[in-house]
C-alpha cells in the first residue's frame, strides 16, 4: 500500500461521509412533512421546528438543503406543482374516456381526496395565494406560473371537449379554464371552513352547466 494512501478501514473522526442516497432521502421527508402541513395551515403560521418534528430530521439537515424559510417555500410550491401536475396529466390525458369524463374525473377525485382528509386540507398553491400579502415578493411569480400552467392544461381539456362535441364549438376555453380555477379554489376554501363538499359539489355542477352558455363566444388567442 502506498505511505501516502490511508487505510480505507480507518475512519475518520468527525461527521461521516454523506451518502447522496440518504441526504436525497432527507430533502424528500423534509417537503412532503412542508406540504403535510402546508395543505392545513398558512406558512407565516408555521415555524422551521414543526416541520422538523414531523418530518423527523435534525435542523442541520434542513439548512443542508435550504437557506432560509423563504428558500423552502418556494421548492415546496414547486414540489407541489410537480405532484399535481402529475395528477392532472392522468386525468386530463386518459383515452378511455371522453375529455368531460377526465374533467369530472379530476373533480371528483380532489372532492375524496379532500374528504379523506376531514377537509382540513386544501391547495398548498391556493393557500399561499391567499397570503400573498404577509408572504416574501418571491412567492408571487413562482404561485402565478404555477396557476396559468394548470389553467393552459384545463384548457387543452376543454378544447378537446369542444372537439369532441361536448361542449358548444367556439366557446372560449381558454377563458373557462380561468374562471374554473379561479372558482374551484374559492370552493376549497369554503370546503376547508365548513368541513364538507358542499361548496365543491355546487361550483362544479354550476360550472358543467356553463360550459353549455357560450355559444356565440369566440376562442381566445
Amino acid at each position: 500500500m502506498c505511505m501516502n494512501q490511508p487505510d480505507p478501514k480507518l475512519r475518520k473522526r468527525g461527521r461521516p461521509p454523506k451518502d447522496p442516497d440518504a441526504l436525497g432521502s432527507t430533502r424528500d421527508k423534509l417537503l412532503r412533512a412542508g406540504v403535510s402541513i402546508l395543505t392545513e395551515k398558512g406558512f407565516s403560521a408555521v415555524g422551521i421546528e414543526e416541520i422538523l418534528s414531523t418530518a423527523g430530521v435534525p435542523k442541520g439537515s434542513f439548512y443542508h438543503y435550504f437557506d432560509n424559510k423563504e428558500s423552502f417555500g418556494l421548492a415546496l410550491i414547486d414540489s407541489y406543482a410537480e405532484y399535481f401536475n402529475r395528477k392532472l396529466s392522468y386525468w386530463f390525458e386518459r383515452v378511455d374516456q371522453s375529455p368531460l369524463q377526465r374533467f369530472r374525473g379530476f373533480i371528483a377525485d380532489a372532492r375524496e381526496g379532500m374528504s379523506r382528509h376531514d377537509f382540513r386540507r386544501g391547495c398548498l398553491v391556493g393557500n399561499l395565494g391567499q397570503e400573498m400579502g404577509v408572504l416574501p415578493e418571491s412567492f408571487r411569480q413562482r404561485i402565478s406560473g404555477v396557476f396559468a400552467d394548470w389553467e393552459a392544461r384545463t384548457a387543452d381539456c376543454l378544447r378537446a371537449a369542444c372537439a369532441a362535441g361536448e361542449i358548444p364549438q367556439g366557446a372560449d376555453c381558454n377563458e373557462l379554464a380561468v374562471f374554473f380555477w379561479i372558482g374551484w379554489e374559492g370552493a376549497v376554501l369554503r370546503a376547508k371552513l365548513e368541513r364538507n363538499a358542499d361548496a365543491l359539489d355546487a361550483f362544479s355542477q354550476g360550472f358543467f352547466k356553463l360550459l353549455g352558455a357560450f355559444p356565440q363566444a369566440t376562442e381566445r388567442r
